[in-house]
């Protein structure tokens, strides 16, 4: 069976790292950038922490600002008219996924104009051409779209997340700069955190996994457990927020090229019809859809009680297993995940439309353990 790992041209690692910035765009070759960010980092100075570097180095750029927590076609399309309107020739995204998600979506409809009702990009669109060059800088260490090729878009007509996979949407480079996260609050660090550990165990689970994906995956695993802790409850440990950063980073490299599965699956429809952070989703989901998928993962999940800090010492699968859950669901409640869905909102009676779209949401299928809607149906009541 052949393989395939796509990564982004060039990355940089390290506080302080966005000083690059001048070199990257010299590289590159362009001339005007299109910085896409929220107005919550603009507000707060954390976008000005980059564009400083920009001014200081006399590189154009204009700033669109308008990007929503869970982005939607029009944001996009919002966003396509703001970089021809600029003149822009790159984009530069500041944020957490949904920056980097808008940027994309932006960056392939501008070289692959066909796709301009946004809609047709959703799953595996066949577009080709390269997005416009991005570069990506991360603000918080959770969603890793700074290194994968895949983006999420809500269809406001269907009130649906579209998951659109294309190899041509990664960022051309990343640059992964801790000092961008240090003033991330203890709430948004706890739950980007434990997306990241969502990404890491699903994609070390998923059925695409393979050797490859496995080594970055269950790594990402121990440096989550052994950092996130620690940047919640002390904001300002330079050590632990570029130990996240860069675990996010890993993690991403590895579930961009072989999927995730059903806490993904699940978490989307909570975003598109209740408004419901990914991160939060993904947290309070994890240990459940574990426990569900337990009969297809005991060669696995005895590694991940290891890399959360398990001693499995005489222990049989079936209890590493239950481990490995259990020191998910310990973490989740350290840092302050919700633990039922009736605390976000969320009621029985919105269950049924929830399972009709995360059994045909893109990411179900790569679930280690086959699932009907009925299983979903079960697994929301269990967390409501």
């Amino acid at each position: 069976m052949v393989q395939r790992f796509i990564l982004n041209e060039v990355s940089y690692f390290g506080p302080g790292a966005r000083k690059v910035l001048p070199e990257v765009v010299e590289r590159l070759g362009k001339k005007k950038a299109l910085v896409v960010t929220d107005k919550g980092l603009v507000k707060f100075g954390v976008a000005g922490m980059v564009t400083e570097v920009l001014d200081k180095a006399g590189i154009a750029y204009e700033v669109f600002s308008d990007v929503k927590p869970n982005p939607t076609v029009t944001n996009v399309k919002d966003g396509i008219e703001a970089f021809r309107n600029a003149g822009a020739d790159f984009i530069i995204a500041i944020g957490g996924g949904s920056s980097m998600d808008t940027a994309k979506g932006i960056g392939i409809v501008i070289n692959n104009p066909e796709f301009s009702d946004i809609v047709s990009l959703e799953g595996c669109a066949p577009t080709k051409n390269k997005s416009v060059p991005i570069v990506a800088l991360p603000t918080t260490a959770g969603t890793a779209a700074e290194t994968t090729i895949n983006y999420v878009i809500i269809d406001e007509d269907k009130k649906k997340k579209m998951v659109c996979v294309d190899p041509n949407d990664i960022p051309a480079v990343a640059i992964i700069d801790a000092e961008l996260m240090y003033s991330l609050p203890k709430s948004l660090t706890a739950a980007t955190g434990m997306d990241a550990l969502t990404h890491a165990i699903e994609g070390y689970i998923t059925k695409g996994a393979w050797d490859m994906s496995d080594m970055f995956e269950i790594e990402a695993i121990r440096m989550i457990h052994r950092n996130l802790q620690k940047a919640v409850d002390e904001p300002s440990n330079a050590d632990a927020r570029n130990g996240m950063a860069v675990a996010q980073y890993i993690a991403g490299m590895a579930f961009s090229n072989v999927g995730l599965g059903l806490v993904h699956g699940m978490a989307h429809p909570m975003g598109s019809l209740f408004d419901v952070p990914h991160g939060v989703a993904n947290a309070l989901l994890l240990p459940t859809v574990m426990e569900f998928n337990m009969p297809a993962c005991m060669d696995k999940y005895p590694r991940i009680a290891e890399a959360m800090g398990v001693d499995i010492t005489g222990m049989t699968p079936e209890e590493a297993s239950q481990a490995a859950v259990e020191a998910v669901r310990q973490l989740a409640l350290n840092v302050g995940i919700p633990q039922h869905l009736s605390e976000l909102g969320i009621t029985a009676a919105d269950i049924p439309a929830l399972a009709e779209q995360a059994i045909a949401d893109v990411c179900t299928p790569g679930n280690p353990r086959e699932v009907t809607l009925e299983d979903i149906k079960a697994l929301y009541t269990k967390v409501l």
